[in-house]
């Protein structure tokens, strides 16, 4: 343990021998000269150790250029010796730190307050007490790694079972061992040593250390009735807090060994002895130093320790939400310390769920990702295809039995479908993740975030158009740059707004009164407002509304509309940024309307972008959720995949792939077909991120390919034709053509796919060899079938063997286009190479908003097109593949925050409608026992 080196230390300096030769001071009483020589040792000893430490933290900041070692002091008795001595040894150090004196009758809640906020800031790398009378309570509150003088349950319990090495020893009770082992050369074997007046955490690190070297030990108060005598009979003794004076020096016996464990203070009353407390500022700093090198050991990636969870798969296959409930998931903030998230790391949304912080994404940035799988699909059918079955399924496999780090990254789902049509989108069978109410309900409310934000941003663009309408430039200005206390100044979003419209000012005075009128007016054109409100449910009667019908509205009314949530540019934002900084400035460029001059207005001129930073600040941090069988998985955002992306977070990407390290593999899903999902997520996600997918799993089943070629029209809900439950190798063999192209559009982008047949029971051996042969022999690398619906992992053991091996390919990934290319040229490139259209066909207004859209600067933006989801042609009833068609445009709208231009192919809804039979006739809620009911 850590006095032994000290002792090792002692011999080796100069003074050691010389202090020898004149007659150690155990063989008599102590003269002047030989404590002189003693405490010369003694600074001697500390200046190597506070040398040692000064060594280890400039270690660690050439390791970690931007780490500051930070030691938090909370005092409220006055100052002694050894807090002198540590705050100038923390100076010398280049140690900062955070004094926070409280009155001295602050009460044990106050205290514990002020520790509890000190553990919790990961700056804090070490804590120290210097209370009047510290009680068991506030000790123990001091979280055990920031506790450097060693004072809780933890750190004691450790120094008794001899492993201190892993906590803290009180640097007191190690500098009194050492200042008694230099004062007593031979064996401490049988020496009685008394310690008085010590207070507990003084009391047991010291008598379990003088026990450990065979002293016979002994604790007593001042107020003991038997100190006398106890005195009398002492060798040496140790004297934990001042000497009361009513007690006499004469009571220890001349020549006993006196060490005392604070500063010079306690040496009054002519009681001569040894003083520890500069010895114990410097062990105090040299804890530090060890817990900051801990702190920085703890940043660096961490091998998984994840412990799966067993599946016990049942035939026939139950409902996914009792397979949910049939399985009980590990504490999410286990699950975090499995995948090597840090305690701080984590904010905790009950047992099953949490947020992480994105300074996760600094602290591994220098860990190298792991492999980008993306699970794409065929064009989809009212059947499912099960592209998120299939993600999860290949995440357990590869986590739960191939003990490979994996994370699946999904969307988090809209209440609108899960009420109206679709239901619960957490997966299926025994590939789902839970718990499934939690996934489909609310989540972490970050969709409630965005509405919120949303709709401040759109009853700010109305109140403003009312109030510029209904005052003058004096009124205005005097409203939006108030006098408050009699001094008037610009926020600093309003100075923003001064420089982007040419006015260098700062003083509210100075402004001229053109300036004041350009400040004041954005003159927003009504009928260019493209910002709607959104809500989260399928409303078909907000499709059309009229706004500002009161009479407090001054007759100013306007056709608008209300969105689904998950439409919002904000949601699209959320899942194409990179950081809050990126974020911000997103939200700032979004464009609202135009003015009367026909230039943009932004949410920067509305002087709005903090206040939606502050409403979505939360949001922004990807959710943590486990599978059926454990493995970890990203739940964030969830973009309406026609008018934008359709894929989860960049973010959520981005951490996952830091945490599952070299080796591992991050599994996420696209919006609708390849046609539409895997496009935009190549050609705007990958160009948002930077990132660069391994591989490419494309779904189909067996009776989707069967509808694709020419097979009956289906109903969700309704009884499937022969067709699809009887074998017909012909209508598989016939629809694979739209498997085929969906191949073809994955190696347009220079990345090696992967087809996995999701397996249904009606499906035969032939049909699934048909499929497989042909997907092979259409440039997939390989086609697998996949029962992880009924097996769960175990049930995608092929399909990860497959992406393992594709993953190891060299890949050659290329944009469809060049962002320089004039929008009509961008626009054509996706229809033709993409959908297979022979052209496309611009409407008058698709074609003005074109040339608005150049002017304007945002010409060179990437495409996001918004059609239809069910065919590959802008006609859903149009199977398979179609060709020869005309793509018409109807419309060209722009998300400039979210950074894409978005053309409308024929008629686009962004507000889907509750069919005649919804989702929620099924849910209900058990009022005694709280279980959800009917979702999926």
């Amino acid at each position: 343990m850590r006095w032994h080196l000290l002792r090792r230390l002692y011999r080796s300096l100069p003074g050691y021998r010389e202090a020898l030769s004149r007659g150690h001071p155990a063989a008599r009483p102590f003269s002047s000269s030989a404590w002189r020589s003693t405490q010369e040792l003694h600074v001697a000893v500390s200046r190597n150790i506070i040398q040692r430490s000064k060594e280890t933290l400039r270690n660690l900041q050439i390791e970690n250029a931007a780490f500051k070692p930070v030691l938090a002091i909370i005092q409220t008795s006055t100052d002694d010796v050894t807090l002198e001595t540590t705050r100038h040894f923390a100076q010398e150090l280049g140690v900062d730190v955070h004094h926070i004196r409280l009155p001295k009758e602050s009460s044990d809640e106050e205290i514990i307050d002020e520790i509890r906020k000190l553990n919790e800031d990961p700056k804090v790398h070490g804590l120290v007490l210097h209370l009047a009378e510290p009680n068991i309570n506030v000790l123990g509150a001091v979280q055990p790694d920031k506790d450097v003088d060693g004072v809780t349950d933890v750190n004691l319990g450790k120094t008794i079972r001899s492993n201190a090495q892993d906590g803290f020893v009180s640097p007191t009770a190690i500098g009194i061992m050492e200042l008694i082992e230099q004062m007593v050369p031979n064996s401490l074997e049988g020496k009685k040593v008394l310690i008085v007046g010590a207070d507990g955490s003084l009391e047991a690190p010291l008598q379990c250390l003088l026990q450990k070297k065979g002293a016979v030990s002994l604790v007593s108060s001042w107020q003991s009735q038997q100190l006398q005598s106890k005195l009398s009979d002492a060798e040496l003794v140790v004297i934990g807090s001042a000497k009361p004076q009513e007690i006499p020096v004469s009571w220890i016996k001349p020549g006993t060994l006196v060490v005392f464990s604070g500063g010079s203070e306690l040496t009054s009353d002519g009681l001569p002895g040894q003083a520890v407390g500069p010895l114990a500022a410097a062990l105090r700093l040299e804890n530090l130093a060890a817990s900051s090198k801990r702190w920085i050991n703890a940043q660096k990636y961490k091998n998984w320790n994840l412990h799966c969870l067993k599946l016990q798969p049942l035939s026939p296959v139950p409902s996914d939400i009792e397979i949910s409930r049939g399985q009980h998931p590990k504490s999410i903030d286990v699950l975090a310390k499995e995948i090597g998230l840090l305690t701080d790391e984590i904010e905790m949304y009950g047992h099953t769920k949490a947020k992480v912080r994105l300074s996760l994404l600094e602290r591994l940035k220098e860990q190298p990702d792991g492999k980008y799988v993306l699970v794409a699909g065929i064009t989809p059918t009212p059947l499912g295809e099960g592209k998120s079955t299939v993600t999860i399924g290949l995440v357990q496999a590869l986590t739960a039995h191939k003990k490979i780090n994996s994370f699946a990254c999904l969307r988090q789902p809209s209440q609108g479908p899960t009420f109206g049509v679709k239901g619960g989108a957490a997966g299926g069978g025994y590939a789902q993740v839970i718990p499934m109410e939690e996934f489909n309900l609310h989540l972490t409310g970050d969709i409630h975030a965005i509405t919120a934000a949303n709709n401040l941003l759109a009853a700010a663009i109305d109140a403003r158009i009312l109030h510029e309408n209904t005052q003058s430039d004096k009124a205005l200005y005097n409203r939006l740059v108030p006098s408050i206390n009699g001094v008037r100044k610009f926020s600093p979003i309003q100075i923003a707004r001064l420089k982007r419209i040419g006015i260098d000012k700062t003083d509210p005075g100075s402004l001229t009164t053109e300036e004041i009128s350009r400040f004041v007016r954005l003159d927003i054109d009504p009928s260019t407002i493209t910002w709607q409100r959104v809500l989260d449910t399928n409303d078909r009667f907000l499709r059309k509304i009229t706004v500002g019908q009161a009479s407090t509205e001054k007759g100013f009314s306007r056709q608008a509309q209300f969105d689904i949530a998950v439409a919002s540019e904000i949601m699209a934002i959320l899942a194409l940024t990179n950081n809050l900084h990126d974020m911000k400035e997103r939200f700032g460029r979004m464009v609202v309307a135009s003015d009367k001059k026909g230039q943009p207005v932004t949410a920067e001129d509305l002087g709005i972008t903090g206040a939606l930073a502050v409403l979505m600040k939360d949001a922004i941090k990807p959710t943590l959720m486990q599978t059926l069988e454990g493995s970890p998985v990203f739940v964030h955002a969830g973009p309406f995949a026609n008018i934008a992306h359709g894929s989860s977070s960049v973010l959520a990407d981005k951490i996952a792939l830091k945490l599952v390290g070299e080796d591992g593999f991050v599994v996420t899903e696209a919006g609708f077909g390849a046609d539409i999902g895997m496009e935009k997520f190549f050609n705007i996600k990958c160009r948002a991120s930077g990132l660069v997918p391994n591989v490419v799993v494309l779904v189909a089943t067996i009776r989707a390919l069967k509808m694709h070629g020419g097979g009956p029209n289906v109903t969700a809900g309704a009884p499937l034709a022969k067709e699809y439950t009887e074998e017909n190798l012909q209508l598989v063999q016939d629809g694979c053509c739209n498997l085929q192209k969906q191949i073809q559009i994955a190696q347009q982008f220079g990345v090696p796919v992967v087809v996995a047949l999701n397996i249904f029971k009606n499906d035969t051996q032939a049909e699934i060899d048909l499929v497989c042969k042909i997907a092979k022999d259409s440039g997939a690398f390989d086609a697998v079938p996949c029962n992880h619906w009924s097996l769960g992992g175990k049930g995608s053991l092929e399909l990860a063997e497959a992406v393992k091996g594709a993953a190891e390919q060299d890949i050659d990934f290329r944009y469809l286009y060049d962002l320089k290319l004039p929008i009509v040229e961008k626009i054509r490139t996706i229809a033709q190479k993409v959908y297979g259209a022979a052209d496309i066909e611009l409407s008058p207004k698709a074609q003005s908003k074109i040339e608005v859209y150049t002017q304007q600067g945002f010409n060179k933006l990437p495409i996001c097109m918004a059609k239809t989801h069910l065919s590959l042609s802008h006609q859903s009833d149009k199977k398979g593949v179609p060709t020869g068609f005309i793509l018409p445009i109807s419309d060209v709208r722009a998300s400039i925050g979210a950074g894409f231009i978005y053309p409308l192919v024929g008629t686009m809804s962004t507000m889907p409608g509750l069919p005649t039979r919804p989702c929620f006739y099924d849910i209900d809620l058990d009022p005694d026992t709280e279980e959800v009911k009917g979702l999926f």
